[in-house]
């Protein structure tokens, strides 16, 4: 399925410098498996794969986000019925008995957005209070001043001389 079609996903991306051709083009791979359960409630085993370009925000740079998702939903045709689905399902509301499978694929990938994006590559980055920005590598990092840290000793030595 085109990942153009998907208009909410698309306010979520990062834009690229080949933006239209690129976006044009991805593709989201998705199967759904449809059977009844052992209630007769009627279940939808869905795979969602993509690959979303996000912006880093510790970075600000264009990344790849790899999505695999596997979920497990049971159509339901009221909200009233959502209280009776069993936990090891998500509902679906289906709307006029007629279900849109690319609405349910954008949903997929919308869950699978992070709150805020961060390319895996990304360094650690440190702020200080001049404003200047660093990137931290771990090392030559002075040991943190632990103020109590000898009041744990103190209290055990207290505790054997019979407190």
């Amino acid at each position: 399925m085109p990942m153009v079609r998907m208009k909410r996903l698309q306010a979520l991306l990062a834009p690229t410098a080949e933006d239209d051709a690129k976006r044009s083009s991805a593709e989201v791979g998705f199967e759904m498996s449809f059977a009844y359960d052992q209630q007769g409630l009627v279940t939808i085993d869905m795979e969602v794969s993509a690959e979303l370009p996000l912006q880093c925000q510790r970075s600000l740079q264009t990344y790849i986000e790899s999505v695999q998702r596997n979920s497990l939903l049971v159509v339901i045709e009221n909200v009233a019925e959502q209280d009776t689905v069993p936990e090891s399902y998500e509902p679906v509301l289906v709307e006029e008995r007629r279900l849109v499978l690319a609405d349910l694929v954008e949903e997929e990938l919308l869950l699978a957005v992070p709150q805020v994006p961060r390319s895996p590559h990304s360094e650690e980055i440190e702020l200080s209070t001049d404003g200047a920005v660093e990137a931290s590598s771990g090392e030559n990092e002075e040991p943190t001043h632990r103020p109590f840290e000898g009041l744990a000793g103190l209290m055990n030595e207290k505790a054997d001389k019979g407190g």
